[in-house]
C-alpha cells in the first residue's frame, strides 16, 4: 500500500471516479461527502494525505482544513471547481499544501499526492520519536499515545477532556472560541451557545489542579475563549 487517503468531496461521481483511480495506483483511500464527517473520519483514523473539495455542505473545506491544522500537519490537497487567485490563497494560507482546480488531470493528481508524501515523509524520516511535550508545573504530554502526566502522576481524561487539551496545547497562546471548541469535537454547529465547553474545561482544570486566580495552564480569554499558557520545557 502507497498510502491511506481520505477524499472529502460531495460529488458522488467526482469521489467515485478519484477513488477508483486512485485505488489501483496502489492507495487505500475512503471516502467522506460532507465537512463533518470528514473531520470525524479523520480523527478515528490515521491517513496520510487528504484530498478536501471547497464547497462542502455543512462545515465547508476551509473550515475543514482549519480544524485539521489545529491538531496534524498531514498534508491536505485541496480539489476545487474555484479557480480564483483569492481562493487559492485563502486554501493555502489556512493549511494547504497543493491547490488543484476542477477539471482536472487524475494523472496530475496522482503526481501531486507523490510530491507530497514524498515531502511529508522526507520531513519524518528521522527516527519516529513520540511527541512528549513538558512543561513548567509538572505537566507532561504525550500526543501520540494520548495520555497527560502531572506530577508524573497520570490524568484519567475523558475523550473530550483529551481533545480540549490537544488542540489547546497544540496552539499555544492562541485564543479558542467557545463556538471553535464546540464545532471541532462535536463535528457541528453550537446554535444554542450552550455551556458545554464552559463544563469540560472545568472538569478539565480540575484535574489539572489549576488555580482558577492564577491558572498554569488553560487561561479565560475574556470576550472570547480560552488559551493554552504552559512554558514548555525545552
Amino acid at each position: 500500500m502507497l498510502g491511506r487517503l481520505l477524499i472529502v468531496e460531495d460529488d458522488e461521481q467526482i469521489a467515485d471516479i478519484l477513488r477508483e483511480y486512485l485505488m489501483n495506483k496502489g492507495y487505500e483511500v475512503n471516502w467522506a461527502s460532507t465537512g463533518n464527517e470528514g473531520l470525524e473520519d479523520f480523527k478515528m483514523k490515521t491517513y496520510d494525505l487528504l484530498i478536501v473539495d471547497i464547497m462542502l455542505p455543512g462545515m465547508d473545506g476551509y473550515s475543514l482544513c482549519q480544524s485539521i491544522r489545529w491538531v496534524s500537519d498531514v498534508p491536505i490537497l485541496i480539489i476545487s471547481a474555484r479557480n480564483k487567485e483569492l481562493d487559492k490563497i485563502k486554501g493555502l494560507k489556512i493549511g494547504a499544501d497543493d491547490y488543484v482546480t476542477k477539471p482536472f488531470s487524475l494523472p496530475e493528481v496522482e503526481a501531486r499526492i507523490e510530491s507530497l508524501l514524498r515531502r511529508y515523509k522526507r520531513m519524518n524520516s528521522s527516527e519516529e520519536q513520540e511527541e512528549i511535550h513538558h512543561y513548567e508545573g509538572g505537566l507532561s504530554i504525550n500526543f501520540n499515545r494520548k495520555q497527560a502526566y502531572l506530577n508524573e502522576e497520570e490524568l484519567n481524561l475523558t475523550a473530550t477532556e483529551w481533545a480540549l487539551l490537544t488542540i489547546l496545547a497544540k496552539n499555544p497562546q492562541r485564543p479558542f472560541t467557545k463556538k471553535e471548541l464546540y464545532e471541532h469535537i462535536w463535528h457541528e454547529e453550537d446554535i444554542e451557545s450552550s455551556n458545554t465547553i464552559t463544563v469540560h474545561i472545568k472538569q478539565l482544570r480540575n484535574k489539572l489542579k489549576e488555580d482558577s486566580k492564577n491558572p498554569k495552564f488553560i487561561e479565560t480569554a475574556w470576550g472570547i475563549g480560552y488559551r493554552f499558557i504552559g512554558g514548555r520545557i525545552q
